[in-house]
């Protein structure tokens, strides 16, 4: 027979039991992933100083405690304070045998749709690369001779009608530069995977953004410093986060902003496949900048390709971030409000078999 502890410890969504004058009294292995703090430190505090909840449910709470039965709540917004809210369902009920003490259970919403993101985001990414093969095939030499011949025209023509000449030879180049970049979504390679210490590429990512697109902005380190190393490839690690820096200081333009790098460890971050296969993701990294946000009505699709918030945008730029990150085995998500977005990365952490192939090479 299992053991009431070992119950407890397996359940995989955060859960707390709350004494009758709504204290915590005890949180299981999620819950600590989830405030990212210790059983024994939350023990004992009041529950609505640590747990936000966009509902107002401590009636409610009372009533069921009172009746001595269950309360479901669907779709509220639940954070700790130390992150944004997730949409989450939340199930409390008595506990049997311990006089008015309630456990309640906290479903994030998140992974579902997450799930179906990552999903869709993968076909989208393979009609993409079907179609930058057919693109750069099809038109790039075509384009190249129109070009050329608008080059060699410009060379008799009188200096009012050079316009015409220049704005095909702009415009071409224009569509080259769109093609390169759709022939880079299509034919970037498989991560080659290794222990990564993510604070080196994030330090890498910083310097280069203050010294080129993000010299306006403020960016902020906010690292954990005990956290183990990643399992990446550290060029495309990179790549995603140079992206991400560049989007955020082009959203806040010249007036600049600022970007805070923030890194922290989640040991109850586990993702489950359709096939039934799991795996942790407890690495996790945020780009968070204070800037204007998304524009209403594509947060959603924003990792889709062809899908941008910028005026002149391509709109591969995030579908190619969303896809290392899916060759990565990990999870990309973004929130955003005016004021505030977040970029949201989780990774596998590195294997002990590649952790010691490392330190026998050193």
């Amino acid at each position: 027979m299992t053991a009431v502890g070992d119950l407890w410890a397996s359940l995989p969504v955060p859960t707390i039991v709350i004494g009758p004058g709504d204290e915590i009294v005890d949180i299981n292995s999620a819950a600590e992933g989830f405030f990212n703090a210790s059983a024994k430190s939350m023990i004992g505090l009041p529950l609505w100083d640590q747990l936000a909840v966009d509902a107002p449910l401590e009636d409610s709470l009372a009533r069921a405690r009172k009746n001595g039965t269950p309360l479901f709540v669907n779709d509220v917004d639940v954070g700790n304070g130390q992150r944004p809210p997730l949409q989450c369902a939340l199930q409390i009920a008595p506990l049997q045998g311990a006089a008015d003490h309630m456990v309640m259970m906290i479903s994030p919403r998140e992974l579902a749709g997450r799930m179906t993101q990552n999903h869709s985001v993968k076909s989208a990414a393979k009609s993409a690369i079907g179609m930058a093969e057919m693109l750069a095939h099809e038109i790039k030499n075509p384009l190249a001779g129109i070009t050329g011949a608008a080059q060699l025209l410009s060379m008799n023509l009188k200096p009012e009608d050079l316009e015409l000449t220049d704005l095909i030879v702009e415009e071409g180049r224009r569509i080259v530069k769109l093609l390169e970049q759709v022939e880079q979504f299509g034919n970037l390679s498989p991560p080659d995977l290794q222990a990564v210490n993510i604070h080196d590429v994030l330090d890498r990512a910083r310097r280069s953004a203050l010294l080129g697109f993000g010299a306006s902005m403020t960016i902020i380190e906010d690292y954990d410093p005990s956290l183990p190393l990643a399992f990446g490839d550290p060029d495309q690690l990179l790549q995603v986060v140079l992206n991400l820096l560049k989007n955020a200081s082009e959203a806040a333009g010249n007036a600049g902003g600022t970007i805070r790098l923030h890194s922290y460890f989640e040991h109850s971050f586990r993702l489950r496949r359709a096939d039934g296969s799991g795996q942790s993701l407890p690495l996790q990294i945020e780009i968070i900048d204070d800037g204007p946000g998304l524009p209403d009505g594509i947060a959603a699709d924003i990792f889709d390709p062809f899908v941008s918030g910028k005026e002149n945008g391509t709109g591969l730029g995030l579908a190619l971030v969303s896809k290392i990150i899916s060759d990565h085995g990990g999870w990309i998500s973004v929130t955003s409000v005016p004021g505030r977005t977040v970029f949201r990365l989780s990774l596998p952490r590195a294997p002990k078999s590649t952790l010691l192939a490392s330190n026998s090479e050193d």
